[in-house]
């Protein structure tokens, strides 16, 4: 059957799957496993025959929504928290694994801008931290302690001050993708070239590892979870400019719950990083080099973990579930 074919003669059946899923009918949880049934096979069938059509992205888009209704329905004594983040975010960041992997290749971009933009141009760094920063770290740097402007404040104190800046900083990313992501972009843009030039500031002076061993501490979850807010703010704004067979009302409601809850999911991480920035990078420098090591790659792979990985593992055991 050509494909065109299958779409006429599933398309009514297809947009009552999405009235059950987003509209206001209301079916019990046998009728939603029956149509998760049908689905499944018209999954099965598009996969087997269409397995590069964007009919297979919409087909399992409905089967993971009408899965997760119907998981949602059950009784169950698992702890609505613990699924929240075992298996209902990592199947979002599994359904939308194009966007972390599109806001992973800007991250590296927009740093490179900024690496090549401090390269070539001298005054660029102060332009972007300013000629306070610039001339306090240049005075840190000539006293040995590159990283010292983190040893400012008490220890609850900056913890505190610097997780809410960053929580902030996080929100703007994903609320920003309501302009169409171009807001999110913006936002994006503007700190991955700070982190860019403020790195490649340190190289400049010749405090490279000096800096990787203090800033990485906690700028492993803190600048990764940034790179999924970012994700989210461009699920946002997709949901916004592409609302393919939905209402674009309705599409915007998707798009926003979906990335709401992946960035609600980086909260943690994100206050993890402020914890370790108040209270171990002020120590960075008078650690060993492999604890500094440590602590920087066990974060990275803490999170990168969750994030890129368990996302799989969990569609995975769905699939085998089925």
């Amino acid at each position: 059957m050509r494909e065109v074919a299958f779409i006429k003669q599933n398309k009514e059946k297809w947009l009552d799957f999405e009235q059950a899923i987003f509209g206001k009918a209301k079916k019990n949880p046998d009728e939603m496993a029956s149509l998760y049934v049908h689905l499944i096979n018209d999954l099965s069938y598009a996969q087997s025959y269409y397995p590069k059509s964007k009919t297979v992205i919409y087909l399992n888009y409905l089967a993971s929504q009408i899965y997760q209704k119907i998981y949602k329905t059950k009784r169950t004594e698992t702890n609505q928290l613990v699924q929240f983040f075992a298996i209902d975010v990592p199947l979002l960041l599994f359904q939308y694994r194009r966007y972390l992997l599109y806001s992973f290749v800007l991250f590296f971009v927009f740093i490179g801008i900024g690496v090549l933009s401090a390269r070539f141009d001298p005054d660029f760094v102060r332009l972007i931290l300013g000629d306070q920063y610039v001339n306090m770290t240049l005075e840190n740097i000539k006293d040995g302690n590159p990283v010292a402007v983190y040893k400012s404040g008490g220890n609850w104190g900056s913890a505190f001050g610097i997780t809410l800046n960053n929580l902030f900083v996080g929100l703007r990313c994903f609320l920003y993708g309501l302009f169409a992501g171009v807001g999110t972009l913006w936002i994006y843009i503007q700190n991955c070239i700070m982190l860019g030039s403020f790195q490649y500031f340190f190289y400049d002076q010749g405090v490279f590892w000096e800096s990787v061993r203090g800033i990485w501490i906690h700028g492993s979850m803190e600048i990764f979870a940034i790179v999924i807010e970012a994700a989210a703010g461009l699920i946002l704004g997709a949901s916004i400019l592409f609302p393919k067979t939905y209402s674009r009302m309705a599409s915007l409601k998707i798009g926003f719950k979906a990335g709401f809850k992946i960035f609600i999911a980086t909260m943690p991480f994100t206050i993890a990083a402020g914890i370790l920035e108040g209270f171990v990078t002020r120590y960075a420098l008078e650690m060993p080099n492999w604890l500094n090591v440590f602590i920087i790659l066990s974060t990275l792979f803490l999170i990168s973990f969750y994030f890129l990985i368990f996302p799989f593992i969990v569609h995975k055991k769905m699939k085998l579930a089925q």
